[in-house]
Parts: structure tokens; sequence; C-alpha cells
């Protein structure tokens, strides 16, 4: 430690008699990374440092596996590179070599600390894995590849995705348990997706828009929170901080159970009032009648809006103050509840057009088909949210911030290790998993 501190002053008082001025800056980085060698060299120490070791530790073959030799091993960490010098054992029965030491130090088939793997996790998942190297260089001094940063990113996401599919796969053998404490008073249930680019083998065979082969997989995205009180106004307010998500590259079946196995984590079993909103995508509904019997359905209101909005853009393509004054009139019966005298006028229509009468007559099909998830004034009256604005934000923030990115394209395999460690980390869950992972491993 003295040695870097004397290093470190004559470098500063140096570079002060050549120019007559103090560099602030490099005075910052230049004791930072002083300060980080020290430590590395503690650390270092630290590690030499371990007690006797046993001639033999069991193998996972049943058998013995004996003391062979002590191998040194590069490590990483978020002091900078140390080395390390631990006992290595053979078992002469499989023939499998062990150190017991890197399990102990969660070090076992990597060259990184769980401090730089966990760093890692962190950037990648919140920018691409180039940005995130450059991050770590300058906010931590940390030297690692961009690949790195992927690999360690996505090793840790798919980590996370494997213990909700445990979960999953634990709900299915058995009947969902009711998680003990308090009633809720209202919890929600949101469903969306959104398409996320993927690379050119991971959609073939699928078509896309305009029967051209797709070049996007659908992410379903789903998040569960809590209602508790309102405002002065009477209007509902979501809980702070009660909002997780979950969601991948999935079938609407395997997300179904997904979702339903979060909300029952949640407290699904103890809430007074159930609700489900969606936008009115038929997989939304089907998964909810399936998984949540007897939820309160919710076709989003501003979704809603906007089937009227488009259709009065086939209507009237040129007049826009009779296109403004008909889905005025129209929003009004549909923000009243009274889908059945809305579904009347859209059937009345009879456009010259084709595709505008195609679209009214689809339109007229999809608010009957919803008018009982459209009684808007009778949801008001029970101060329940009428928007599904919570998960369409998830979609953007979540998934499209990260995943959408100009130039970016996935495999199936990275994005859902990525989509899992966002969500884990948006629902505020990742200390807890990670405070956790080492003691499972062991």
């Amino acid at each position: 430690m003295a040695k870097e501190v004397e290093s470190l002053l004559a470098v500063i008082f140096a570079g002060r008699r050549k120019s007559g001025k103090v560099d602030l800056e490099a005075l910052e980085m230049a004791t930072r990374a002083a300060m980080h060698r020290a430590g590395a060299a503690v650390v270092e120490e630290l590690l030499a440092a371990e007690g006797e070791c046993p001639r033999q530790v069991p193998c996972a073959c049943g058998q013995p596996a004996h003391y062979h030799e002590r191998r040194a091993k590069q490590l990483v960490t978020v002091l900078g590179r140390v080395e390390t010098e631990r006992p290595y054992y053979v078992c002469p029965a499989c023939h499998q070599g062990q150190s017991p030491r890197d399990q102990e130090l969660d070090v076992e088939g990597t060259e990184y600390s769980p401090g730089v793997r966990r760093m890692m996790a962190v950037v990648g998942s919140e920018t691409s894995f180039e940005q995130g190297q450059e991050q770590l260089a300058l906010l931590a001094g940390l030297e690692v590849t961009t690949k790195a940063v992927e690999r360690q990113a996505e090793a840790i996401g798919a980590d996370i995705a494997a213990q909700e599919h445990a979960r999953i796969q634990q709900g299915l053998q058995q009947e969902l348990p009711g998680i003990a404490g308090p009633e809720i008073p209202v919890l929600y249930v949101e469903m969306d997706g959104t398409g996320v680019p993927m690379l050119a083998s991971e959609t073939e065979g699928r078509s896309g828009k305009q029967s051209e082969q797709a070049r996007t997989r659908e992410v379903k995205l789903g998040c569960v929170f809590t209602q508790t009180t309102r405002d002065a106004k009477g209007r509902p307010v979501r809980e702070e901080g009660s909002t997780t998500y979950t969601g991948g590259i999935e079938t609407a079946e395997a997300f179904g159970r997904r979702l339903c196995v979060e909300a029952h984590r949640r407290g699904w079993s103890r809430a007074q009032k159930k609700v489900a909103i969606g936008d009115g995508a038929l997989w939304i509904w089907n998964l909810t009648e399936e998984h949540f019997p007897g939820a309160i359905q919710i076709v989003d209101l501003y979704h809603a809006r906007q089937h009227l909005w488009e259709l009065s853009g086939k209507l009237w393509p040129t007049d826009d103050r009779h296109r403004r004054r008909w889905t005025r009139k129209q929003g009004k019966k549909l923000d009243g509840g009274r889908i059945e005298a809305l579904v009347r006028d859209l059937r009345s229509l009879s456009p010259a057009h084709p595709e505008a009468a195609e679209g009214a007559r689809r339109e007229a099909d999809y608010f009957a088909a919803n008018a009982e998830r459209m009684r808007y004034p009778a949801f008001r009256r029970q101060h329940l949210f009428v928007g599904s604005g919570v998960v369409e934000a998830g979609c953007k923030t979540i998934i499209g911030s990260r995943l959408k990115r100009s130039g970016m394209f996935w495999t199936v395999r990275g994005a859902n290790a990525i989509i899992a460690l966002r969500c884990n980390r948006c629902s505020g869950e990742f200390e807890n998993y990670w405070e956790t992972r080492h003691a499972r491993a062991a």
C-alpha cells in the first residue's frame, strides 16, 4: 500500500512541476487506479491465507477424490487481476478433477469474480453489450471484453429464467398454494405483446406482414400489481413498488402458465377484487378465462378508442372534420359503456369502398365480442383502472429500450435471457436473487 502511495505522489508532483497546475481528473483517475492495485494485492494475500487442505474430498460419483497438486488461477476482480493457488483433486474412479476452493469462491468454470459478474449483468441488462463494456471501463476502471459482458449477462439471465421455469413446473405438478398474508383490496394482471428483431435463422418459415418472412418474434409480457388506495378525486392509485413483470418469447399456453404462477405468488387467492386488463387480443381473453376465472375483464379504453379513430380514417380519409366529429360522437358511446348502440351504428354504415366496409364490419364484431369488457362507467364506480398503461409502458421500457435498438438482432435464447434479467431487475428482485444464488449453488 505504501509503495502505491509513494508512486502516486511521485507522478503527481512530477506533473505539477512540469505544468505548474494540478489536473484534478488525472489525479482522481490515478488515485483510483493506485487504490485498485493496492486492493488487488490485499485480495491476493487474503486468498493465499487459507487453512490446511484435506487429503481427500467427496466426488460426484460417490468415491473420494485425492489431492493431486496446487494449481494457479487468474481472476478478474472489481479491484483488478489477481492470482491465487488452490488445491486440485482428482478422483481415481471417474478421473474427474475438481477444486473445492473454486466452489467456495463462486468462480467455478469462470475467471470473473462474483462482483464482476454482477456488474456485467447490470450493465448488460441496461444497454448494449458494447456500451456496457465502455461503462465498466469508465465508471469502475474495469477492463473486460464486450463478449464477456454478453456471455455473463446472458448466463445470469438464463439462470433466472431457469429458476422461473422450475417454479412454473412445480406449480403445474401440484395445486398452486395460497400465499399467507393480509387481504389485498385489488390485484391486477395485465398482458400485452411486442415484436423483437431476430436473426434470420430464428424466423425461418414464419410469415410476417404481407406474407413476407417474419423479421421479429413476439415477446409476451405480463405484469401484476396492487391497488390499495384512491386519490382525492376517487381515481385508483397503483401501490408504489408493487409491480412485478414476467415474460418471454413463447407460446400463449406457456405464457399463461407463467403469469398464473406469478399472480398466485403475489397473492391472487387473497385478493378481494381480481382484475385482468388487456388490449382486446383474443389470446389474452382465452388465457384469462383459463387461468383467472372470475376476474373482472376490462379492455383497455384507450386501445378501444384507437379502433374508432383508425376506422374513421378509412371511412373519411380526406374529410378530417367529419372524421373527428364522428369519432367524438361514437367515443361518447364507448366511454359511456353503451356498446350495443355503438355496434348498431357501426353495422348501419354502408361505405362504398370495400376496405372501409370490411373495416366497419370487423370493428362492429370487435366491439360486440368485448361489450361486457367495456362497461367503463361500472368499472369507474368500482374505482378500477380502465387502461393497460402499466404493461404497455413495460413493453417500451423493459423490452423496447433494450432489445429493439437500431442494429440489434437476437436469438431466442439470448433474448429470453435478457428479458428474464430485465424483468427480474425491474421487479425489484435482483438483490434477493443475487444473495440467494451462491447459497443455492452450494
